[in-house]
């Protein structure tokens, strides 16, 4: 199901407080438009830039003197029965108590109205009394249909700037596409433009040049790293039964491997002290497997609001399953979740950091 058609059965469904927590406002904000559009609604957006405006489309006119949060809001609750009201990063000013308590009877009114009011926003920081209200909405990350789409409108727009030279073959278009996976529509027309912008043409030679990209894209989100492996598993020295079971499971991923109905390995298990080549064994697989090899440290999960944490690796692992197949590598995992098992002083947040990779 598309994201568009989740969001069009919130409306359906009555919901009246939506969150949003996203990079990719502008897309958002159409999913929000086509739905406005469909059930014939009015749209309003709320920015601290702009005040409020008509959202049905891209710089609608603007209301004057509702760029102030409070007054933002006291003009959203004048909208007319049905309306879909749009806030863009409101979170970030609602530590003023006046526009909290203006929001909290804003909401509480709005399920009478059948007003919606769905907040964008950058990081998960609503106040926990609006988080009882919200119903979360996650933006998905675009498949490979979806990419495709995005390489030749991107090329398109490109070309409509300065001309450029197409010279992909479908094969290469498959590598481009299955390396795109796992990026926001954002980043994906971003490492497109970056190859082009080279020398204004598009063609197999800049696989590795979007590999390298994207590389460098998924560490700059700071959940994964991405880890380069040794081309030749024999560079790996030792670990002769892993490199034998390796070798026995190396077509696993194949189609024909999944036509049979051949489980690939879901994980292993690695133990040993420091220096004991844990780390290596995890790139023997990557390189053994001819598969990505992504690592995640379980520290840099940890935030400070309440419920940040499992968030983080939430998106980690669904920017992993995009991704899939892929070698994922959490390095001391020990330290992450030892205490799930024991009463510990964190308020039960290791206990839920496992339940959530469970």
């Amino acid at each position: 199901m598309s994201d568009f058609e989740r969001f069009e059965q919130l409306i359906e469904g009555g919901t009246y407080c939506i969150s949003i927590v996203t990079h990719e406002e502008r897309y958002a904000l159409e999913i929000i438009r086509k739905t406005a559009a469909k059930f014939k609604r009015d749209l309003w957006v709320w920015s601290i830039a702009d005040g409020v405006r008509d959202g049905a489309i891209d710089g609608g006119p603007c209301i004057a003197d509702t760029d102030v949060p409070a007054a933002g809001l006291l003009n959203l609750s004048q909208a007319r029965p049905g309306s879909i009201c749009v806030t863009l990063d409101l979170a970030d000013h609602l530590k003023s108590a006046k526009a909290l308590r203006i929001l909290r009877d804003l909401v509480d009114n709005f399920h009478k109205t059948g007003i919606t009011i769905v907040m964008i926003d950058s990081a998960a920081n609503l106040p926990d009394v609006i988080k009882t209200y919200a119903r979360p909405f996650e933006i998905s990350y675009p498949d490979e249909q979806e990419l495709q789409q995005i390489i030749k409108a991107t090329l398109q727009r490109l070309h409509r700037k300065k001309p450029i030279e197409v010279g992909i073959t479908q094969r290469g278009l498959d590598t481009i596409v299955r390396n795109l996976r796992g990026l926001t529509r954002r980043q994906a027309v971003r490492v497109i433009s970056d190859a082009v912008a080279l020398d204004q043409t598009f063609n197999d030679d800049d696989i590795n040049l979007i590999i390298a990209n994207k590389r460098r894209m998924i560490q700059q989100g700071g959940l994964l790293e991405y880890i380069q492996t040794p081309l030749d598993l024999d560079e790996i020295g030792g670990m002769s039964n892993l490199k034998k079971w390796l070798n026995h499971r190396k077509d696993v991923f194949s189609p024909e491997a999944k036509a049979f109905g051949i489980v690939p390995p879901k994980g292993v298990l690695m133990l040993g002290v420091q220096g004991a080549g844990k780390s290596l064994c995890a790139k023997a697989i990557a390189t053994a497997w001819q598969q990505p090899l992504l690592r995640l440290d379980p520290s840099t999960l940890y935030a400070s609001y309440i419920g940040e944490s499992e968030k983080n690796l939430r998106e980690a692992l669904r920017q992993t399953e995009m991704m899939a197949p892929v070698i994922l590598w959490i390095d001391e995992i020990e330290k992450a979740f030892a205490s799930a098992a024991s009463r510990s002083a964190d308020g039960g947040l290791s206990q839920r950091m496992f339940g959530t990779l469970l």
